[in-house]
């Protein structure tokens, strides 16, 4: 009996898996032709349509209802965030921006993040055919994880401080461990904003981009009590100091000089296929900081972070990881709780004060 008859009398579907469809949208006839060669040659995604600016795109939408859409952010007739903003008002969708690596590009890209956009690819500054072409997988990648992503209205006022959260004590030997991927940069934020000026110190991986770091930092410490910072080698880590590192050059690890935590930035290959990597930071302070440090796997697609958290956990710290429903890309928090690394899955909101709890939690060492 052929195999398509034996599928068809028991029921067996014989249907190709759903393609994801994507609306890109941009005012460059090169860029919307690029994207799309990269695009279709994936075999599980695929163009339906291109715009060359916002009102095009509204109706296009209507049409076809795409599962992810590409933008750009300076456009004709509207502004990329404008239309962004209106987007994820009236019909939130998986959006990824498309933003030009500057360093008014990058503050841009962040308030899109904000406004609710998954993530982002970088324009190259030269070459722009070969250098988009180069990043096709990266480029299919984050549309993969834009395609599980929760669509989410982002916050018009981002920079509203909401009440600060009150902390009893003050150390250096108390330590909090942060790692993030896709849709991290809103969820840092929404942890770090609450905090106190006493806070402990923070360390804090996020999968970003060469050149957008600085941006984010500067966005952050604009916004929190604490002060934040692009780690440097050496820098000594202090209670009241948050520190990022930096985005695509190197690893950053939890060092000791002395009787003094320290930053290290290690400068070598990806590791999870990432630099900086989460697990990186978190073997680390599985290695130094054992019980008197708190480890926190926010949203990302893949697995980075899960076996640091894991090694975390064995030396006796308190692990956390953020729940499904408030993640935009459930992947590495799923993989923590998977594997065990910790038992906790907390709503985003609610990660800053347990976070405090967990510092006065199991005799940590004054």
């Amino acid at each position: 009996m052929p195999a398509c008859d034996t599928a068809h009398r028991i029921g067996v579907s014989t249907a190709a898996p759903r393609k994801i469809r994507v609306l890109c949208v941009d005012d460059s006839a090169l860029v919307r032709g690029i994207m799309s060669q990269i695009i279709n040659q994936q075999p599980d995604m695929e163009v339906v349509a291109v715009a060359p600016d916002p009102l095009v795109a509204r109706e296009l939408i209507k049409r076809h209802n795409p599962d992810v859409l590409t933008l750009d952010v300076e456009m004709p007739h509207m502004d990329g965030l404008d239309f962004l903003e209106r987007l994820m008002r009236l019909r939130p969708m998986p959006v990824l921006m498309v933003s030009s690596l500057t360093d008014k590009g990058s503050e841009v890209t962040l308030r899109a993040l904000e406004l609710g956009a998954v993530d982002f690819i970088t324009k190259p500054k030269l070459g722009l055919r070969d250098g988009l072409l180069e990043y096709s997988e990266l480029i299919a990648e984050k549309l993969r994880a834009a395609a599980l992503a929760r669509p989410r209205a982002g916050s018009r006022q981002a920079g509203a401080v909401p009440p600060r959260l009150r902390i009893p004590f003050t150390t250096t030997e108390k330590l909090i461990l942060i790692g993030a991927s896709t849709g991290g940069t809103e969820a840092i934020r929404q942890v770090l904003q609450p905090l106190p000026a006493n806070s402990p110190a923070i360390l804090i991986t996020q999968h970003m981009p060469a050149g957008f770091t600085k941006s984010f930092v500067r966005r952050l410490d604009s916004l929190c009590a604490m002060q934040v910072h692009e780690a440097e080698d050496g820098q000594r880590v202090l209670p009241g100091h948050v520190y990022l590192a930096p985005g695509g050059v190197a690893h950053m690890k939890l060092g000791r000089s002395g009787a003094n935590y320290v930053v290290c930035l290690e400068y070598s290959d990806p590791v999870n296929r990432h630099r900086p990597s989460v697990d990186v930071l978190f073997h680390s302070a599985a290695a130094l900081a054992g019980s008197n440090a708190v480890g926190v796997l926010l949203t990302g697609m893949g697995k980075d972070g899960a076996q640091g958290l894991l090694a975390m956990k064995q030396a006796g710290a308190v692990t956390m990881a953020q729940d499904e429903a408030t993640s935009v890309v459930f992947g590495m928090p799923r993989e923590a709780l998977h594997i065990g690394a910790t038992d906790e899955a907390v709503p985003l909101p609610a990660i800053g004060e347990r976070v405090l709890q967990a510092c006065g939690a199991r005799g940590l060492r004054v």
